[in-house]
């Protein structure tokens, strides 16, 4: 636990990749402070950027609409990317979060954006009190009961780590589905990329496939830092399977679709949310990336009229379009939010233990429509989209239009 010197130390001494900022509006004398983690460098940048404004824009518009008479929302961004791991890096993920712990003026916090980093940094929210709600980790690990001590180790396992997202344990078997009913696959090969997220979602998969009567011809790990996979993907090639699918983020995956474009073009290829963004489309390029499946795990909204009014706003605001992960993330502080605000109704103190009972309890309207969670953190909804990755030459190549929304995955 940390001690009262150990606190002030630590706050004193925040990194260069910590920026603070008191959203736009602030005027009140109660200050609510949130920490907002995700991997602004690396890889998955833009991805990372879009989930960071998400958050913003919900802090700032509940300060301008005073949705919370008397509380004034202010945020601290934190960056778990190194340029070193290229992409997110569980040590600066726990690093961050000793930051947020140390600091008692931050009461919440929306992220991280990758489970890898999320592992890292769990135990340590839970020895801090402090929740975080997270709008695109999916690794069901974190907040399964039966890893309590590893992941919420204090306060007798209670929960620290919310999700306005559903888990891989839905996803990976969903997309199972989706592949064995509506691609017919018969003969499929996995990878992934040897992170949380990446072996979590592919063994999901597997699992689900398995039973679906797909043959798993084979499942091996990739390493994001190498530059050639051409001898794993020659023997998948002498395998002869009709289908693959890769669990895993940018880094190795966009590398994966430029090769296995040369070596097995014919191949239906799919994964996760880990390559459903502009950060895949650009890195991959067309044509290597043109036909490949992949999901999200929520409803898609993005570009829909039902969102119509909030992606203005961000567009008007930020000058880049929002993805469905920077409508979970407005959500995940939407939530927030709200937990403060109904705290304040009820003239109770806002404090970390505050909140978190709150959220355990709440029901709070948003984009995605009703968020409540169960006793682990999780969201209680279960629906994962599927796209298709359709080349549209008339727009540019990161336009995530590119992404063609297929509909719901079948639910395992």
């Amino acid at each position: 636990m940390l001690t009262r010197r150990n606190t002030f130390k630590v706050a004193a001494g925040v990194a260069a990749t910590a920026t603070l900022g008191v959203a736009s509006g602030a005027h009140a004398a109660t200050v609510v402070k949130v920490g907002i983690d995700a991997s602004l460098t690396g890889a998955d940048a833009a991805a990372a950027l879009r989930v960071v404004d998400g958050a913003i824009m919900a802090f700032d518009e509940a300060n301008q609409l005073n949705t919370v008479p008397g509380v004034t929302f202010a945020y601290e961004k934190f960056d778990d990317g190194t340029a070193t791991a290229g992409q997110y890096d569980p040590a600066q993920g726990a690093i961050n979060a000793r930051k947020m712990v140390s600091d008692p003026s931050i009461l919440a916090a929306v992220g991280p954006e990758m489970s890898g980093v999320g592992k890292a940094m769990s135990p340590i929210l839970s020895a801090g009190g402090l929740i975080t709600i997270t709008p695109s980790s999916t690794n069901p690990d974190i907040t399964d009961p039966k890893f309590a001590s590893i992941y919420r180790p204090a306060d007798n396992h209670a929960p620290v780590y919310f999700r306005t997202v559903t888990t891989d344990a839905y996803q990976g078997p969903n997309m199972a589905n989706f592949f064995a009913e509506t691609l017919k696959a018969k003969k499929i090969f996995i990878l992934d990329d040897s992170g949380a997220y990446g072996v979590g979602i592919a063994n999901a998969f597997e699992g689900q496939a398995k039973k679906k009567g797909i043959q798993v011809l084979g499942h091996e790990k990739l390493d994001p830092k190498n530059p050639d996979y051409t001898a794993i993907l020659t023997k998948i090639k002498s395998l002869s399977p009709d289908s693959l699918y890769y669990g895993g983020v940018t880094q190795a995956g966009a590398k994966l679709a430029k090769q296995s474009y040369d070596i097995i073009p014919r191949v239906m290829k799919g994964g996760g949310d880990g390559i459903q963004g502009a950060d895949f489309l650009t890195a991959g390029g067309f044509p290597a990336v043109e036909g490949w499946y992949c999901t999200i795990a929520g409803p898609h909204l993005a570009g829909t009229d039902a969102v119509a009014a909030f992606t203005q706003r961000y567009i008007t605001r930020f000058k880049i379009v929002p993805d469905d992960y920077a409508i979970t993330s407005y959500d995940a502080a939407s939530v927030i939010v709200a937990a403060v605000k109904q705290l304040a109704a009820e003239k109770k103190p806002i404090t970390r233990a505050s909140i978190r009972s709150t959220l355990l309890t709440i029901t709070v309207p948003t984009l995605q429509g009703p968020v409540a969670f169960d006793a682990n953190g999780d969201i209680k909804s279960r629906i994962v989209s599927v796209f298709k990755i359709e080349r549209d030459a008339k727009k540019a190549v990161n336009d995530e239009s590119q992404y063609v929304y297929i509909g719901q995955a079948p639910q395992a």
